[in-house]
């Protein structure tokens, strides 16, 4: 018996040895994410002496490293400094350097006012001297001159400039007040053209060109986070559907004489989200939109004149795009310091490609082909005649990057590891560091030569070192239970293919039912579905607690070309509304998918089109958790509904029928609806409305409003475990 019960006890330990950890609770799980997530590898990396080097932050020090003697070096360790004046340790958030690589500035103290942007203090250190000094405080953005001899920075809406040899401050503009900046957006500038600094230096350091914006005709909404006995109220200039368009205009002052030029575009109550410094002396590239955003103008401008001149004229049927937030792509222009032409990504054949323009705006030739897209050019080489980018040749969920002549021949593939690929470009193109992850691996990084040679398949070759391999995450993901996307792919009822991703439960048996969640985002050149590492804790833990959790790649999102991407034009709603209930269907024709027990889940775009979609196919789903969603587009910012959806004046019934709000009698599911009140993004009153309707239509929901906090509803830690957790026993409650 005692030989027996040992025995057992064995076998016991072995079956539970080799059983993976599962999670305790929500908040353990939560807490996995930053394990998971592991490090991204070196931060803050900047490029130093002309890209033979790069610099980067590790704990409180910033290191270089040489990619071709493999030699690291301290160049700074704050804990040998403190803040000017003061005995207080120094710290810094970002840090940039010099042309010269003789000064660096150092971003300190920041503090958010807007969604993007706050207020910072900068400081100066001298590589020679070894010596931190104050440059400015409270301003929102600094940088350094090409030249590496003067500072610019903006503060209270006016331009100042400081020359690092004489140690002094100049002001540069002097009209800037409230709701009148020069070098600053306005607030619905900075968050749809995706940019938070409004000036820019020229490439001889002698002028700086900026955006002056006028918000006095804007409306201003207000908000307070109901803190304390007296109410503390943000005020933010912002334009709805319909109301005016804060006027721009972009001048460029010389930092020695002071003179100011505007220059003189033709201006019709549209936008300028971009500007550009071309290779040419005293000439800078304008790029305008009319405010339907379909018809975009590039002017060369003479900034000792101001003269402006048409280069280049381009008119969509929808919208055009010059950037993209969702991917954190910022240009689609490219102009080269040192040659007289210009490159641009834009989806003229269908597809976003590589274009190339001379000075006069003539295309010279398109450079890359085919039924797939451009997301990003990351650098271009005119000595060796190369382009570097990053596309979705191999497939529409991967980033892989590679190299093509200017001409658009001998096109060569660089990366080869199936993933996500993002690349940081050294000047001289020379070497690139390669952060990637795929649905098995956490992220990895990796410093590459461009060239010694690539050799397709190969693993390795022409990497110079492993910078992150992310040991700790794959060891805790390989000992905890993980549950891992399936990519796979449907084909709707209207033809149309479909990617989506599969998340299986714990012990998944095909002969059982499962609820599902369908977790969406939905909103135009977004995408959900890649082949990347998943980190998100509250998705391990739904998939342990026996869920089966979908994504889709809908109509309207990015990579799959402009007809994919376009058709939800003037129709927000419709097309991702009916993509979502096809992916519901379809995975009910699964045998372990339980048709009666299916929800939807989804923020801010996604929690719009999630109240849409229950609303306008009422007998789908079960649950809906809607968090921060448009109600009515008529409530939202100008810049991104007109982009959309058109003039409501010329689409009044398109926003009427893309409303929840017009649906509200439809409500058959439980839904939880939730918001901040301190939404300065998608305001509150969004929410509000949609519940007056369901009253108005004798429905009842479930509505959770939390003072504090952002569009991102959570806040801190503990406020994000609170939103999760009403979000995990919701569907407890009426889905398990």
């Amino acid at each position: 018996m005692k030989y027996k019960l040992i025995l057992i006890v064995l076998a016991f330990y072995s079956l539970t040895s080799n059983a993976q950890i599962q999670y305790t609770d929500l908040q353990d799980a939560l807490n996995a994410t930053a394990t998971l997530n592991g490090s991204k590898g070196p931060a803050s990396v900047n490029w130093i002496n002309g890209g033979t080097q790069y610099s980067y932050k590790s704990g409180e020090s910033i290191k270089s490293f040489s990619p071709e003697s493999q030699t690291e070096e301290t160049i700074f360790n704050a804990a040998d400094h403190t803040f000017p004046g003061t005995t207080r340790k120094f710290d810094y958030a970002a840090f940039e350097w010099s042309k010269d690589s003789k000064f660096i500035v150092f971003k300190s103290n920041f503090r958010p006012v807007w969604r993007n942007s706050g207020l910072s203090d900068y400081y100066l250190f001298s590589t020679k001297s070894k010596t931190l000094q104050l440059l400015v405080k409270d301003a929102r953005t600094a940088q350094l001159s090409p030249d590496g001899l003067k500072v610019a920075y903006e503060k209270n809406s006016n331009l100042f400039m400081f020359d690092l040899a004489v140690k002094k401050e100049k002001q540069l503009t002097k009209d800037g007040k409230e709701y009148l900046y020069n070098g600053r957006y306005c607030w619905v500038y900075e968050e749809e053209f995706g940019l938070v600094q409004a000036w820019d230096w020229s490439h001889d350091s002698k002028n700086i060109a900026y955006w002056q914006t006028d918000d006095n005709n804007v409306p201003v909404y207000q908000y307070t986070d109901y803190k304390g006995v007296d109410d503390d109220w943000k005020k933010i200039p912002y334009p709805r559907v319909g109301d005016p368009v804060a006027p721009v205009k972009i001048g460029v002052v010389n930092i020695t004489t002071g003179k100011n030029t505007w220059m003189k575009v033709k201006y019709d109550s549209g936008y300028i989200p971009r500007i550009y410094w071309t290779a040419e002396n005293n000439q800078l590239a304008i790029v305008h939109l009319n405010r339907k955003q379909n018809n975009m103008n590039l002017y060369f401008c003479n900034i000792v004149t101001g003269n402006s001149k048409l280069i280049m004229n381009e008119k969509s049927d929808t919208w055009t795009e010059i950037f993209n937030f969702h991917t954190s792509i910022m240009h689609y222009f490219t102009f080269p310091e040192n040659e007289k032409e210009f490159y641009w990504i834009t989806d003229r054949d269908n597809w976003n490609h590589i274009y190339r323009f001379d000075y006069t705006g003539k295309l010279i030739n398109q450079v890359t082909k085919g039924n797939w897209e451009v997301i990003q050019v990351k650098n271009i080489d005119l000595k060796k005649k190369k382009i570097f980018y990053i596309s979705t040749e191999v497939a529409p969920t991967e980033w892989q990057l590679f190299e093509i002549s200017l001409d658009g021949n001998n096109k060569k593939r660089l990366t080869f590891t199936p993933g996500r690929h993002y690349v940081n470009f050294s000047p001289n193109s020379e070497y690139y560091i390669d952060r990637y992850s795929n649905l098995g691996t956490p992220t990895q990084v990796e410093l590459w030569d461009t060239q010694s040679g690539i050799t397709a398949n190969v693993p390795g070759s022409g990497m110079i070192k492993k910078l992150e391999e992310n040991t700790k995450a794959i060891a805790f993901k390989n000992s905890h239970a993980y549950y891992q996307k399936e990519l796979s792919s449907f084909t709707t009822s209207d033809g149309q293919k479909l990617d989506i991703s599969i998340i299986k439960p714990a012990n998944f048996d095909p002969a059982k039912k499962y609820p599902l969640l369908l977790s969406v985002y939905g909103g135009p050149n977004a995408q959900s579905v890649y082949n990347e590492f998943s980190a998100d804790g509250w998705t391990q833990y739904l998939a342990q607690t026996g869920y089966v959790i979908v994504q889709v790649n809908n109509r309207g999102g990015a990579s799959y070309g402009n007809a994919f991407r376009s058709c939800v034009y003037g129709k927000l709603g419709k097309w991702e509304s009916f993509d979502f209930v096809e992916t519901a269907r379809y995975m009910c024709t699964q045998s372990y998918i339980d048709a009666n027990r299916l929800a939807i889940y989804g923020h801010s775009y996604g929690g719009y089109i999630s109240a849409y979609t229950v609303l306008t196919y009422p007998d789908i789903f079960k649950v809906a958790l809607v968090t921060a969603p448009v109600t009515d587009y008529r409530l939202y910012d100008n810049i991104y509904t007109e982009r959309y959806m058109g003039l409501v004046t010329e689409n009044l019934q398109g926003y009427i029928d893309g409303s929840p709000i017009t649906f509200a009698k439809n409500l058959k599911c439980k839904m939880l609806l939730s918001h901040s009140s301190s939404d300065d993004n998608v305001h509150v009153k969004n929410t509000f409305q949609l519940a007056n309707a369901f009253i108005d239509a004798g429905k009842d929901v479930d509505l959770r409003i939390y003072p504090p906090g952002n569009h991102a509803v959570a806040y801190s830690p503990v406020s994000k475990f609170v939103l999760y957790q009403s979000y995990t026993e919701y569907l407890k409650n009426w889905l398990k």
